[in-house]
Parts: C-alpha cells; structure tokens; sequence
C-alpha cells in the first residue's frame, strides 16, 4: 500500500513538472523590458521568449511577433530552445513509461522485478529531462544579470528576469522529485530483494473444515520387574546361614574344612 502511494506521488509530480515545463517553453516571458532609466516609456512592457517577440501596451492587448530567423537568436535562446524540447520530450516519454511499472496497473503481470526496473529507468529520464530545464533556465538568467550590471549597455538594453524563468526552476524542481521517487524507491539490492506470492484467482481452492481437537487422555504407567540380588558368599557363617537352605554352596565352608582337619 505504500509503495502504490509514493508511485502515484511520483507520477503526479512528474506531470506537475512536464505541464510547468512545457508552460515555460511556450511563454515570451523569458526577459522583460527594465523600468530604470528615463527613456523606457513605461506604459510599454516589451518581452522576449523563445519563440516570438511581443509588446504590451497600457489597455490594449498583447501583440507577439515569431522571431524570422533562428540564426539571429543569441547562442543562449538558440540553446534553450533544443534542451527545452528535449526537456518536454523526456518527461512526457517518462511519465508514459512510468505507468507501465504500477502496481496498480497489469501491463506487466507476475513479475515485480521488471516493474521494478521499470520505474527505475523512467525515473531516470524524469531526471535527465530535470536536468534539460534547468541548464537553459539558469544559463538565461545568468546572460540576463550579467547584462544588467554590464556598464557598456544603455538603459533601454537591459533586462530583467522573466516568469517564464521562475516557472522554469519550479519544473525542474518537480521533476527532479518525481524521478527521484522513481529511482531511489525501486533501487534494491539482489539480496534484499522482497518476494511476493501471487494467487491466481481462477485456482481450485477447497476449503476444509476445522478439525476438532481432542484432549490428551492420561497415559498408564508401566511398572518393569526389579531384579532380585543374588546371594553372596561371605568367609562369615553368621551373614550367609539364612541362605543356606535356600541357596546351597558349592563350595565348603571354612567352618566344615576345619572339622574334616
């Protein structure tokens, strides 16, 4: 019971994880114009993502414009478009594997090994695909701060650190505790490994009924025969003269030898 409930833990912050990664490669709010200087109008917000450019202007709808070509990109949003769709790619090919290796579910029957190893293997490409979001996220955030505090730039050049990003890091923390959940639970060693007994439910079961118990009856005791000591010849006539009669000697005593003398 509970591994089926850290499983389903798992697979809810994986798909946490792939919805907010995928949220963040789609969003433009990846920089956002800086209000510092005095030649930003501020009435206009301007921002830039990975796919199109888009201007906000005070009550009027957000106009976005596609970037017309890739080459143009800086080399850090050219980057961060490919590791971003790998991100979602290997989330999505995780979480689909990760519903095989349930236990609640029967697409593998009888073998709890190979569920096991499974989920250990989605596990770790819910990790990768961590890693995938968190590498364009930071190196973005990074540009943007270095930017900022660069002195060569003029006001209307710099930037700031879009929603886009915060999303970003809050994906690729929940991947990273999906996969982890994954991975670490299922990881065991061959001479831990716990066995399980499965019961077909079409089997011939018979049940037999409970038989009665009897009470102990007391036991008879058996008496075995002493043996009778036998008689011992004494050189004293007082100690052997009641077995005489009963118990003749072959031999002569020393009493009757003194007399033949």
């Amino acid at each position: 019971m509970a591994n089926t409930a850290l499983e389903i833990l798992g697979l809810l912050l994986t798909l946490i994880g792939l919805i907010g990664a995928a949220a963040s490669t789609g969003m433009p709010m990846w920089r956002v114009t800086a209000f510092i200087g005095e030649n930003i109008i501020v009435f206009e917000t301007r921002y830039e993502g990975l796919w199109m450019n888009c201007f906000k202007q005070a009550d009027i709808r957000m106009q976005c414009k596609v970037y017309d070509s890739l080459l143009a990109l800086p080399p850090d949003l050219q980057a961060a478009r490919g590791l971003m769709c790998c991100a979602v790619a290997l989330a999505g090919l995780g979480l689909l594997v990760s519903l095989a290796g349930l236990q609640c579910t029967s697409c593998i029957r009888n073998n709890d090994r190979a569920k096991r190893t499974v989920l250990v293997i989605a596990g770790s490409t819910i990790i990768m695909a961590c890693i995938c979001v968190l590498i364009p996220v930071s190196w973005t955030a990074h540009v943007i701060i270095r930017d900022f505090y660069n002195p060569l730039l003029i006001d209307a050049q710099r930037r700031e650190l879009g929603e886009a990003l915060y999303i970003g890091w809050v994906a690729g923390a929940f991947l990273f505790a999906g996969g982890c959940v994954f991975t670490c639970r299922n990881v065991q060693s061959e001479g831990k490994e716990t066995r399980s007994y499965v019961y077909s439910r079409n089997s011939d079961y018979v049940a037999y009924p409970p038989q009665p118990v009897q009470p102990l009856q007391p036991q008879r005791l058996v008496l075995l025969p002493r043996a009778q000591a036998r008689p011992v010849l004494s050189r004293h006539p007082s100690t052997n003269y009641s077995y005489q009669s009963s118990y003749p000697s072959r031999y002569p005593s020393v009493r009757s030898g003194v007399a033949y003398l």
